[in-house]
């Protein structure tokens, strides 16, 4: 028997995570000692109180039951209190908030309570290839490419932009895969472009957290207007090294949270009990804003990594800048994206492609520091020598 795939998914492009993935397998099955710094999943474990809530919360009977879709109201009370102290954002927590089983399905799911097939999204390039694959392609809608340029900042560009038909846009900063952030001005120049337009703004604002050098990152509902427009994605993954526990969180505009919640209670249901309440927790632990001191470590382990990985690069002959944010180095490697990767594979060094971002990642590599220092430094000598070769 043949069976054949939905057109919408014969249109997807291989997912360049997933191929990473089996090249390390076959690496390590091979005896290469691999060093990743490809894929973003913090290697720092999550806050010991989270932990031990985790302990507590998952061996309680009770938390084992379904949850509501839209989440249970003790968790949406918390993301609102948080929002409140951590951006000075007020929600309504019953309108407003929506647990989700961490941010990427949300991102997915919500081009499918609001994407029509034909529909144009403006989807940044390079870029998580969620926005363009998950969310548009998968929902049969148009992805249109807006180029994020070095000479820009790798901001979007809103004067060359072509937003006729444009029905929805994705936002994503601090940004991955280039590290670039964004001002409260940035925001309010696009806000108030989505507003004349009647475009909606899905904000990706995963790596709020992971900040340096005195940047704080803001919340782009903290814009005067952005509630008539945007909704906010936000996870728990990188804040508290939580990946795989799927928890995160939507909240904006009521209209766009309702369809959202729609989507959700035909496909799935809220995340588990215990994982909800853990989160509120750790959602808790921030005072007057401020983050618990395990955060504040957490960052200050991630800057000494960037700090000896961009060192690192530059001396192998690369001209990179430090990040003001995420956990990611983004470098010009002057050439094809796979073929440089290649050489770094050949010293057992695994990095992301700036190609496998889309079309203008070409010519990049993403570099992640989630590996201890030690294996940070080692990746930076074998680099020069593969460069050297």
């Amino acid at each position: 028997m043949r069976f054949q795939l939905a057109d919408r998914v014969k249109r997807l492009p291989p997912y360049l995570f997933a191929e990473l993935e089996k090249i390390i397998i076959e690496k390590r099955k091979q005896g290469v000692d691999i060093i990743s710094l490809s894929i973003g999943d913090p290697d720092l474990p999550p806050p010991p109180f989270v932990l031990e809530a985790l302990r507590e919360e998952s061996s309680n009977p009770k938390n084992h039951n379904y949850s509501f879709s839209q989440g249970e109201p003790f968790f949406r009370e918390a993301v609102t209190e948080w929002y409140k102290e951590r951006f000075g954002v007020d929600l309504d927590p019953q309108k407003e908030v929506i647990a989700l089983i961490g941010s990427k399905e949300g991102l997915a799911n919500f081009a499918r309570a609001f994407v029509n097939p034909g529909d144009k999204v403006l989807v940044p390039d390079p870029a998580y290839p969620v926005y363009a694959n998950g969310a548009t392609l998968l929902n049969d809608g148009i992805p249109v490419s807006m180029p994020l340029l070095e000479e820009n900042d790798f901001k979007p560009d809103l004067e060359s932009l072509d937003i006729s038909g444009i029905k929805m846009m994705y936002l994503n900063y601090p940004n991955n895969p280039t590290g670039s952030v964004m001002t409260k001005e940035d925001l309010k120049a696009i806000v108030d472009l989505a507003r004349e337009k009647n475009i909606i703004i899905c904000y990706d604002n995963a790596y709020s957290e992971i900040t340096f050098d005195g940047y704080k990152a803001p919340s782009i509902l903290e814009v005067d207007g952005a509630i008539d427009v945007a909704i906010e994605f936000h996870s728990c993954s990188k804040t508290f090294n939580m990946t795989g526990d799927r928890i995160g969180f939507a909240v904006g505009n009521s209209e766009l949270i309702s369809g959202l919640v729609k989507v959700k209670s035909q496909i799935d249901s809220g995340p588990p009990v215990y994982t909800q309440k853990v989160a509120a927790r750790a959602l808790q632990s921030y005072v007057k804003g401020e983050p618990p001191e395990y955060v504040k470590w957490m960052n200050r382990v991630y800057m000494e990594r960037r700090d000896i990985l961009v060192r690192g690069l530059n001396e192998a002959g690369l001209k990179v800048k430090k990040p003001l944010a995420t956990f990611y180095v983004w470098a010009k490697c002057g050439g094809s994206s796979m073929e440089f990767a290649s050489k770094l594979l050949e010293v057992g060094v695994v990095v992301s492609p700036g190609i496998g971002f889309g079309k203008y990642g070409e010519g990049y590599i993403r570099f992640s520091i989630t590996q201890p220092k030690e294996r940070i430094e080692e990746a930076c000598e074998r680099i020069k020598r593969a460069l050297t070769l």
